[in-house]
């Protein structure tokens, strides 16, 4: 039992990362060379359907790295790869439209989004500051401590438990604007959201992590909380 909590759950989460990561890079890399019929580049996809929605004054950006792709909210800005801004691939115009899925998510004031933004600074803090308390807990046998640390833990958590609905209807919301505005055909929606699906699994493993990696700090020092 001892060895299934120090390693046998951290082992477990850290397959279902790696799983997950090495799944998302096979898919992009998959139909990264699958190129669009209509030929469409990421920008190109992206541009049409935030000008569609009335989104006009948004910039659409090249970033650097590989699927660093994002929407800021701050700065109303959708930054996307330079594989995805240039290229006109399965790949490219999937993730350019679940950018904009964030914009549109933005616009609509979806909740889930604002409540995703509040916890933001929060769930920065915990994620420096929460195995730094654990640490010092440990070195100083301060127990308060420790539990402020595994607090940290629940609040990264439930940062994960919040933006997973919000790439889910990112998601939803791209694949509806590449079927209604017939940017990919029916063959090609099919593969945009196998590509998608996969990126979702990734935050699907990242809370199935956190909670691994929860339930584990607790019955550690919840147990060394009994053994005094």
């Amino acid at each position: 039992m001892n060895f299934f909590i120090m390693y046998g759950l951290t082992i477990i989460a850290l397959v279902l990362t790696l799983g997950a990561q090495f799944y998302i890079m096979h898919s992009y890399k998959k139909y990264k060379e699958v190129k669009s019929a209509k030929g469409m580049t990421g920008f190109d996809v992206a541009r049409h359907i935030l000008d569609k929605h009335g989104l006009e004054k948004i910039y659409i950006v090249e970033t650097e790295g590989e699927l660093t792709d994002h929407y800021d909210p701050t700065s109303k800005v959708v930054r996307l790869s330079s594989d995805i801004y240039h290229g006109d691939s399965i790949a490219s115009i999937s993730v350019a439209a679940h950018e904009c899925g964030h914009a549109i998510q933005d616009k609509e004031d979806y909740q889930f989004m604002r409540i995703r933004h509040t916890l933001v600074p929060f769930a920065n803090v915990s994620s420096y500051g929460g195995y730094i308390a654990i640490l010092l807990g440990v070195l100083f046998s301060m127990t308060s401590l420790i539990w402020m640390g595994i607090l940290a833990e629940v609040i990264i958590l439930l940062f994960q438990l919040v933006t997973l609905p919000v790439e889910i209807d990112a998601s939803m919301r791209a694949l509806k604007e590449l079927e209604t505005e017939k940017i990919l055909k029916e063959d090609e929606l099919g593969d945009s959201k196998t590509m998608l699906t996969a990126a979702a699994l990734t935050y699907v493993a990242s809370v199935a992590s956190s909670v691994l990696e929860l339930i584990r700090l607790i019955l550690i020092f919840g147990r060394n909380d009994d053994d005094q």
